[in-house]
């Protein structure tokens, strides 16, 4: 089990959500959070498993924590998973949407263009935007509150193939709905993305040698990102110290080749 790496609790007596959290990067931010002092509803749409052993650990470092499943492709989950994370505590401080489909892996992989594409739409793209929207206009009700979405360092540069396409279209969407939501949530609630890079997740485990290769390649640290680094990031931003920091995109990715 991790443990926690500092005894700074710059988020104490705060409630986080972070979407897609049974694992990966999402896991680790739910973590991160946790140790600044934060208490966590944890989700995930399918894996139960996985989302209890993230609660678990969660209340392991002293934080509270719930699980809430919902199915992002589902408009009325996405406005349950709202409902329930608000009313648990009376209110919402930071919100990490970071749930995506999946498409490299398993049977997903093999599906058709058109049906990746409509998959990433519905729960990256649509399934974000209505939860940051009803999550949003809460916390600017309530006069504070932290957004951060999930993009990718290389919408702005492109990256050759369908994989490429699907995510640059639909990171894209994210990034350019995150810019638009901070000026429409402002100046009661920031809201920012974080851009990833090559991060060794599930997929980089068993990416070939020659992704190995590239993802290394790309960076200027010579190395695969962690979930901690990405997870780190975010700490930072939903904290006081990034009070300033709105409406940015912040790549997470070792620097670029």
């Amino acid at each position: 089990m991790q443990t926690s790496t500092t005894s700074s609790k710059e988020l104490n007596g705060q409630v986080a959500i972070v979407t897609g959290s049974s694992s990966g990067i999402g896991r680790a931010t739910a973590l991160a959070l946790a140790s600044a002092g934060a208490d966590l509803v944890v989700h995930a749409a399918h894996q139960r498993e996985g989302v209890d052993a993230t609660a678990k650990q969660v209340r392991d470092w002293g934080q509270e924590a719930i699980v809430v499943m919902a199915d992002f492709y589902d408009p009325a989950q996405v406005h349950a998973l709202a409902e329930q994370s608000w009313n648990w505590r009376g209110g919402v401080d930071i919100l990490v949407n970071n749930a995506g489909a999946e498409i490299l892996m398993g049977s997903a992989a093999k599906a058709a263009y058109a049906e990746k594409l409509h998959r990433l739409w519905q729960i990256d793209v649509l399934g974000s935007i209505r939860l940051a929207r009803s999550i949003g206009q809460r916390m600017q009700a309530r006069g504070r509150g932290v957004i951060v979405n999930i993009g990718w360092d290389q919408v702005d540069s492109g990256m050759a193939g369908d994989t490429g396409e699907l995510f640059a279209t639909t990171k894209g969407a994210v990034t350019a709905f995150t810019r638009s939501l901070a000026k429409s949530l402002a100046p009661q609630v920031r809201v920012n993305c974080v851009a990833p890079g090559w991060i060794k997740t599930a997929w980089g485990e068993s990416a070939s040698q020659a992704w190995q290769e590239r993802a290394k390649n790309e960076s200027l640290l010579a190395r695969w990102g962690t979930p901690e680094d990405v997870a780190q990031a975010i700490r930072f931003i939903a904290s006081p110290q990034a009070s300033f920091v709105t409406g940015q995109v912040i790549s997470v990715n070792g620097g670029r080749v």
